[in-house]
């Protein structure tokens, strides 16, 4: 069983930052501060150097970072395997996951709710950005695991399938476009509202109209706004088009609030990808909330 300094010094390690871990941890940074620095007095050797704000690991912290994290790799194998042997078992396990917009909201809820029914004993965190922010997360090291949805592939990074869903364009029922079907190049003369840079719905967009020759900047667009319910939002009493995945606007759509309007030559379908730093693939417990989480939309 990894200590609890040890615990605390990796959450440090992961962020580079005492500060962030005492947020993760739920603790003050001095208790983060007083358990790292009794790991140094153990090992008689100084783990991290301080540079003003921020910190970086020597080469005794990156040694003792790596062989830790391979230490609980080893635990969650042996807690999985003695949790199958004896029911009585459920040990304690964190996990910090981070998805993007519309995940957070439409997807996964449902697949966390099945997931924690199953395994109790998990602490959970979900983190809510945009896709980009998301893999910037990843990247950093704020998490271990992203669903991100549309963004362009990253070299280091390993992109494992969720779902595909389908982005629609939309507006409210009093749009005189509500009864119109659209090609591409009418939405060079309709007014539109759009995400945010770094969405990953907007990326999605971007790509199929680029396949017909159309820039962003080529569209009349009336607003940006960061969110997928604050885009809904608008749309609902404006009188502008939105793109909107379909998950989010089924309701809408049902109950007559918002209308589809069919874009015939825009291909606008999507992937939802679970994201992690290449090598990082197996550790547990994250390997086993992927395989749940691609049983339970299959």
């Amino acid at each position: 069983m990894l200590s609890y300094p040890h615990e605390v010094f990796l959450e440090v390690a992961r962020q580079l930052s005492f500060t962030k871990a005492s947020q993760t941890l739920f603790v003050t940074q001095s208790a983060v501060s007083k358990q790292v620095k009794a790991l140094e007095e153990h090992y008689k050797t100084g783990l991290f150097e301080r540079l003003g704000n921020t910190v970086k690991l020597t080469p005794a912290g990156e040694l003792l970072y790596q062989k830790l994290l391979l230490a609980r790799q080893l635990q969650h194998e042996l807690h999985r395997d003695m949790a199958a042997l004896s029911e009585a078992f459920s040990p304690q396990v964190h996990m910090v996951i981070g998805a993007s917009t519309t995940i957070s909201l439409y997807v996964i809820p449902p697949v966390l709710s099945a997931y924690l029914s199953k395994f109790p004993n998990t602490q959970l965190t979900l983190k809510n950005r945009n896709s980009e922010n998301i893999l910037k997360a990843l990247l950093d090291h704020e998490i271990d695991l992203g669903i991100i949805e549309g963004i362009h592939k990253v070299s280091n990074v390993t992109y494992t399938p969720l779902l595909t869903d389908e982005v629609v364009a939309v507006c409210s029922a009093r749009n005189p476009f509500r009864q119109k079907e659209l090609l591409a190049k009418d939405l060079l003369r309709v007014p539109v509202a759009l995400r945010e840079v770094g969405s990953g719905t907007l990326a999605v967009l971007e790509e199929a109209l680029a396949e017909k020759g159309i820039k962003l900047t080529d569209l009349p667009v009336k607003v940006r706004l960061g969110g997928t319910e604050a885009l809904k939002n608008f749309v609902r009493v404006d009188t502008c088009l939105a793109f909107l995945p379909r998950q989010a606007v089924t309701k809408e759509l049902a109950a007559g609030e918002l209308v589809e309007v069919p874009v015939h030559d825009l291909n606008l379908v999507r992937h939802f990808d679970f994201v992690q730093r290449k090598g990082t693939e197996n550790n547990l417990p994250y390997k086993t909330f992927v395989q749940f989480a691609q049983r339970y939309y299959r």
